[in-house]
């Protein structure tokens, strides 16, 4: 199973506020970038506890009838989504990935800053697009947390849109067997 990531964050790196909000991403136009045809080549969505509450207070239900994962190892309320297919699965990234996989899933679209984290610490992102939208916010939810080894990314493009956002895509590269920290400079 392939798995993305496909996120805005502030140049400083942040995928939210402290708050959990996100308005300083809208700073680069209300046009989507390459997220609606990257969202239809997923069939599923794997977020947090953090994401799935924050996409509760939306008022309407943005993943439509794709299926959402939401990753807790506690309850959760899941009856105030309406029109959605939503679940709850708990567990380690691998585990996530194989039962994802056993039913059927292809390539899921990996969502929420803790959740990004632990998978990419797991070596299970297959592919990440991150587009900079031009502000400092100086303090917030960072994209990327602590890893347990250095992660050597292959730059695949990079595209520059009108105000000044600029969206990057890597694949992660595999190290060396027995090689930990590998880079590519």
């Amino acid at each position: 199973m392939k798995t993305s990531v496909f996120c805005g964050v502030s140049v400083d790196g942040f995928l939210a506020r402290t708050n959990h909000t996100f308005d300083f991403l809208d700073s680069g136009g209300q046009v989507a970038y390459g997220y609606d045809e990257f969202y239809a080549g997923v069939d599923v969505v794997v977020i947090g506890r953090n994401t799935f509450e924050v996409v509760q207070s939306f008022g309407q239900w943005p993943y439509g009838q794709k299926p959402v994962f939401v990753l807790s190892g506690r309850p959760l309320d899941l009856s105030s989504v309406k029109g959605g297919v939503v679940e709850q699965m708990s567990g380690e990234p691998a585990t996530i990935v194989t039962r994802l996989s056993a039913r059927g899933c292809q390539h899921a679209y990996i969502d929420g800053g803790i959740t990004i984290q632990r998978f990419l610490a797991a070596g299970l992102i297959d592919r990440l697009i991150v587009t900079r939208v031009p502000i400092l916010i100086g303090t917030g939810i960072p994209l990327f947390g602590a890893l347990p080894r250095d992660i050597a990314l292959r730059h695949v493009a990079t595209r520059c849109y009108d105000g000044g956002l600029v969206q990057s895509e890597y694949e992660p590269v595999a190290a060396p067997s027995g090689v930990q920290g590998a880079s590519l400079i």
